[in-house]
């Protein structure tokens, strides 16, 4: 599978309204979304109890997706919190809208 062709999701993960947050980018949006909460997603959000997906981005190539998780990380809180209330503005948990 070439990577450069296929898109994928950037995403957050959160453990409460403006709580702790992870950021992630995925081709399986629904898939990962399964691992944090099975506690295999990763290491992060198994540790601190991130199961709750607020915020998702699809974008294509999946290249692009990974230049926007690394810009996204280097954002100051606020402007994260900012960019989730704008689409999800009581950050709930958005994964019943995957399944």
């Amino acid at each position: 599978m070439d990577r450069e062709i296929y898109g994928g999701w950037v995403y957050m993960m959160a453990d409460r309204y403006r709580g702790t947050l992870y950021i992630g980018v995925t081709a399986d949006l629904a898939r990962r979304v399964m691992q944090h909460r099975g506690g295999a997603g990763s290491d992060f959000c198994a540790r601190h109890g991130l199961h709750r997906l607020v915020w998702a981005e699809r974008g294509e190539p999946i290249d692009a997706c990974i230049a926007h998780e690394k810009r996204l990380k280097r954002w100051r809180r606020e402007w994260k919190f900012a960019l989730v209330e704008k689409a999800n503005p009581d950050w709930e948990d958005l994964f019943p809208l995957l399944v």
